[in-house]
């Protein structure tokens, strides 16, 4: 299934959310990297296990599952998660873009790939999936937000 969708990050038309910059976009999708679980509520570990300036690998623990990843980064536009096939888990990957169209017209782009071309078979699920990612997305803006609201995500003096 391949799927991708845009959130607008700064409306000029709605006074009434906060502009974000693209720094602290970038800093927020960076950290949704290296501290999942403020992001993703039913994690229950993520220990990071190698880590470079543009790469970082993590083992993920939900209950008994654990996934390994990688996650690589192409500042400041671009974070791409990367899991290998392993258990019962196919290959997939995730691809987070930060485009500004024009100054201060912040969006990013989520682009979904497991590698599997839609089958009719799959259609019912692959909306269900859909659905899902969208949602995780708009909550990863939130939370964003939210770090940006509470200071957390300012780069150190």
């Amino acid at each position: 299934m391949q799927f991708e969708h845009l959130i607008e990050i700064n409306d000029p038309l709605n006074p009434l959310i906060d502009r974000l910059t693209r720094d602290e976009l970038w800093r927020g999708l960076v950290l949704r990297a290296e501290a999942p679980g403020l992001f993703v509520p039913h994690l229950d570990e993520c220990t990071l296990t190698d880590r470079s300036d543009t790469r970082l690998s993590r083992s993920l623990r939900y209950g008994e599952l654990v996934i390994h990843d990688r996650v690589s980064f192409d500042e400041p536009h671009a974070v791409r998660y990367d899991v290998p096939a392993q258990g019962g888990i196919p290959e997939s990957s995730l691809l987070m873009t930060i485009e500004e169209p024009q100054p201060d017209a912040l969006f990013v782009r989520f682009e979904y790939d497991d590698g599997k071309a839609d089958s009719d078979e799959d259609a019912f699920y692959n909306e269900f999936r859909r659905s899902a990612y969208e949602e995780a997305d708009i909550d990863t803006i939130r939370v964003i937000r939210q770090l940006v609201q509470e200071g957390r995500l300012q780069r150190p003096s």
